[in-house]
């Protein structure tokens, strides 16, 4: 194309926050979010049309000196492990802004910029190809979050954002004092390529594996450093709650499958059973939690817990169909429950409560919208033509083949998921209507159903054709997995 497409793709929401601050109106500052953000979507997609599927190698490269005097360069890239994240990022940006339309009402500008701003941040996280780079936008995207949370969320808006960042800084900082520990033992580089073809030292990997499990684990989360997302997700407005479960919770993975398998393969062989076993207990943990809430979004919040459990189930299988099931999982997490924390925030809107006993014969009152619901509800326990039965049978299929005593809790954490999904979608969908909601609702309108029609597309199209997708990330799956297992076979 002639472009730096992923400096374009990156900056395009930074360009976009510089023109709202002067802007003075409120619709003004939407209809030019909207438009920066899906011409943000519109270079993704052609990002994503270019892509060579039949090469590992990383693509649509960038890189120039940037402190040359430390090694550390301005350099991006893109591999079939990180386009579909990109993608998606570029997707929900959109989708939030949209989300965001009548919901946000005050400080619209303000928070229009944070919200950019954090795009352009996240999108960089899954582009970089240097460490020092890598961890800028890392750390960086703590602070519009923080922003998000504690300036438009809830009543408990302030201990969550706090909560939030406290968690998530304590495990930037073990990040941080990894990041050093392998720039001087890996060549003084921050080459996250040249950092992946050295071959470090047991102990040494055994050291930054933790240090990097800490950071990772706080992102996912994982049990038992879980405790900030609750309290995030149900404090945040609707678009934070996207952005959280749609691509935040994924960096976590994504460190994994960038830094600890590839940099770390014999540490990352030898602790596959713990980290197993962790994947199993959020799994289960996580479904339990869900199982016992009658706050819509608390339930959405932790049903994200077992969720991303098989994700890392996935990608400690170590194995193809294990860890091309947990990427393709993160894609779909981020299209299921995006479109589940979309649906509370628009009831939400009309009922102002989240307590599902508040609910009740939804379908009669606002048909469309249960119709919807009813899409993703199945798609979230994955029921066969959605698109998260594709990656939830790949991990349970590598998950068996990996370790058989974490396979049964996986099955088990699965069935509750559709208990208390479906126990959910009967009392809020099926059930007696309350007296005190049901002629306060509407169903969805033209702006909503825009912002709902392309994940629900991305259900359907990756339930029932899954090749495109898995033809993205499936040569870059299977060099990974020839890394670990060519270096990790001395554990």
């Amino acid at each position: 194309m002639g472009l730096p497409l992923l400096s374009v793709i990156v900056f395009t929401p930074v360009a976009g926050a510089a023109v709202l601050m002067f802007l003075r109106s409120d619709d003004a500052v939407r209809w030019t979010a909207l438009a920066v953000t899906i011409l943000d979507l519109a270079f993704c997609i052609a990002m994503l049309a270019s892509f060579d599927t039949t090469t590992h190698e990383m693509q649509f490269t960038e890189k120039r000196p940037w402190v040359p005097a430390l090694g550390i360069t301005y350099a991006l890239g893109i591999d079939g492990i990180s386009a579909l994240f990109v993608f998606l990022t570029a997707l929900l940006g959109s989708i939030c802004v949209l989300a965001s339309w009548v919901a946000i009402d005050r400080k619209v500008k303000a928070f229009m910029v944070s919200l950019l701003s954090m795009q352009a941040l996240m999108l960089g996280v899954f582009c970089a190809l240097d460490l020092f780079l890598f961890y800028v936008f890392w750390e960086a995207m703590l602070i519009p979050m923080y922003l998000i949370i504690g300036v438009w969320g809830g009543e408990g808006r302030v201990y969550a954002a706090f909560k939030f960042f406290l968690y998530t800084l304590a495990g930037s900082l073990l990040f941080l004092i990894g990041v050093i520990v392998l720039y001087f033992n890996g060549g003084e580089t921050f080459d996250i390529l040249a950092l992946t073809a050295q071959d470090l030292p047991f102990p040494v990997q055994s050291w930054l594996f933790f240090a990097f499990l800490i950071a990772f684990a706080v992102k996912v989360p994982m049990v038992p450093v879980h405790t900030w997302l609750p309290d995030a997700h149900v404090q945040a407005p609707t678009a934070g709650s996207i952005i959280l479960a749609g691509v935040l919770l994924k960096m976590g993975a994504y460190g994994f499958l960038r830094f600890s398998l590839p940099m770390l393969p014999e540490a990352s062989v030898y602790y596959s059973t713990l980290m197993l076993s962790l994947s199993a207990l959020a799994i289960v943990y996580g479904g339990l939690l869900a199982l016992a809430q009658d706050d819509l979004k608390k339930l959405v919040a932790y049903s994200s817990i077992s969720h991303m459990g098989f994700v890392t189930l996935g990608i400690f299988a170590l194995n193809l169909r294990g860890l091309e099931g947990g990427i393709l999982q993160m894609f779909n997490h981020g299209v299921t429950t995006g479109a589940l924390f979309l649906f509370v925030g628009l009831i939400y809107e009309r009922t102002h409560t989240r307590s599902i006993a508040d609910y009740g014969g939804l379908m009669k009152a606002a048909p469309v919208y249960t119709a919807f619901l009813a899409l993703f509800t199945l798609s979230s326990m994955a029921l066969p033509g959605t698109n998260s039965f594709v990656g939830e049978l790949l991990v349970l299929s590598g998950g068996f083949a990996a370790n058989l005593a974490v396979g049964a809790p996986a099955v088990f954490g699965a069935l509750l998921g559709a208990a208390y999904l479906l126990g959910m979608y009967r009392k809020v969908a099926l059930g007696p209507a309350s007296v005190g909601v049901r002629f306060k609702i509407r169903d969805v309108n033209a702006r909503e159903m825009v912002a709902i029609l392309p994940l629900a597309v991305l259900v359907l199209w990756v339930g029932l054709y899954p090749k495109p997708f898995l033809n993205i990330i499936d040569v870059s799956v299977k060099h990974l997995l020839a890394q670990v297992h060519d270096k990790g076979s001395g554990q």
